[in-house]
């Protein structure tokens, strides 16, 4: 093998190497950040006795990443933002911050745990509490996750109008580049 033909090689491995690298990257999904209502229609109030676990249940059912939001929706309560001492123990007396004003927006601005309370230590005591944890950005790849949970039938999770970004090529497009360079490549 000449000096040429291994140029010619090398050029072909490093064009195809490169168009590998692209149709890998278009099987990436990008989403726009989600925003949560907490509780979907129940919203944020005191379960009922039969069902003290929703909010844990409608976590449970999400994954929250860095950017999305959730809106907790109440009347004649309040959600503060507690430790995780705080949230295993009701306690409403060192939040770190404390809403009341019936339509709560909070931010999800970093990975990890999230714990909110309702301010009445009774209602936390029967389940008006809420853990999420918290993901890195929104990125999915085009395939589907390896197991979900099945959703029941009165916390099923809407339809979600995304404006993510959408990348589709066929391979028709891609590969034709590929081929006319190799061509010319060994002409």
């Amino acid at each position: 093998m000449n000096y040429f033909s291994a140029k010619k090689s090398i050029i072909i491995l490093d064009f195809f190497c490169t168009y590998s690298l692209i149709l890998a990257a278009m099987n990436v999904v990008i989403e726009d950040s989600k925003e949560f209502k907490v509780g979907n229609d129940l919203g944020w109030q005191q379960p009922t006795a039969a069902n003290t676990s929703t909010y844990t249940d409608w976590a449970a059912r999400k994954r929250f990443h860095i950017g999305d939001s959730l809106t907790f929706v109440y009347q004649n309560d309040s959600v503060l933002e507690v430790d995780k001492w705080g949230y295993y123990h009701c306690n409403t007396e060192t939040p770190i911050s404390a809403f009341n004003d019936g339509n709560t927006v909070i931010e999800l601005d970093r990975p990890g745990p999230f714990y909110f309370i309702s301010g009445s230590q009774e209602h936390c005591k029967n389940g008006q509490r809420l853990e999420v944890l918290v993901m890195g950005q929104h990125h999915s790849w085009d395939s589907p996750p390896l197991m979900a949970a099945p959703p029941e039938a009165d916390m099923a999770p809407r339809a979600h109008l995304s404006s993510g970004l959408v990348v589709t090529v066929t391979l028709s497009l891609v590969f034709l580049p590929l081929i006319s360079t190799i061509l010319i490549l060994l002409a």
